[in-house]
């Protein structure tokens, strides 16, 4: 029986990575597009090739430099068309290659462009997490390297939270790990119980 696919999503700061962190912790398997593209990317990864007959200078020891591609793209307004025509279908066989080797009733799907790039409509469900906006800006600012005009930035990319929040079939506030953590739980439970019923 096909899993009931789970897609998580939510803007940078917002606690995606820890509530992916619950759900694996619950037992449910997680596929996450970040690090779909991180395997694509290091050495023998299936996007190397590919990028380096589109981008010769952002290889570096055999793996893609994501800094010299980040400046390749900045430089160059059509190039980051031309990357995602080649990566896109890479992250999506890892997806596909995910889904088929998943042993669980649920499978999380962690995807920071769900909405922006409409991979909802191959979701069963949609589940947003999501915090205040100055809470949002302390977590970023506080990493490591990170400037308020990076961030700017990365906002200006990403759809608004009210969109998202209006789009979204589960919301999640992570405003503290317990509640995060309870609120998983329950989806859990939730989705179950629909499921059986």
């Amino acid at each position: 029986m096909r899993p009931f696919r789970l897609g998580l999503t939510g803007s940078i700061g917002m606690g995606k990575s820890t509530t992916a962190g619950f759900f694996a912790r619950a037992g449910l398997p997680v596929w996450d597009a970040d690090a779909a593209v991180h395997r694509l990317y290091a050495p023998g990864g299936a996007a190397v090739a590919p990028l380096s007959q589109l981008v010769p200078d952002c290889i570096r020891d055999g793996a893609v430099s994501r800094e010299t591609l980040k400046a390749a793209i900045a430089q160059d307004g059509g190039l980051l068309p031309r990357i995602e025509a080649l990566v896109h279908p890479l992250v999506a066989a890892d997806r596909a290659a995910f889904l088929e080797a998943a042993q669980s009733d649920i499978v999380v799907l962690d995807i920071p462009l769900l909405f922006e790039k409409g991979s909802e409509a191959e979701m069963n469900a949609t589940l947003l997490v999501t915090a205040p906006p100055a809470l949002q800006r302390k977590r970023v600012l506080s990493r490591l390297g990170m400037t308020a005009a990076q961030y700017e930035l990365i906002l200006s990319r990403q759809m608004p939270d009210r969109d998202k929040r209006a789009r979204a079939d589960h919301i999640i506030e992570t405003l503290s790990l317990a509640a995060v953590q309870a609120a998983v739980t329950a989806l859990i439970a939730y989705i179950r119980e629909a499921s059986d019923a």
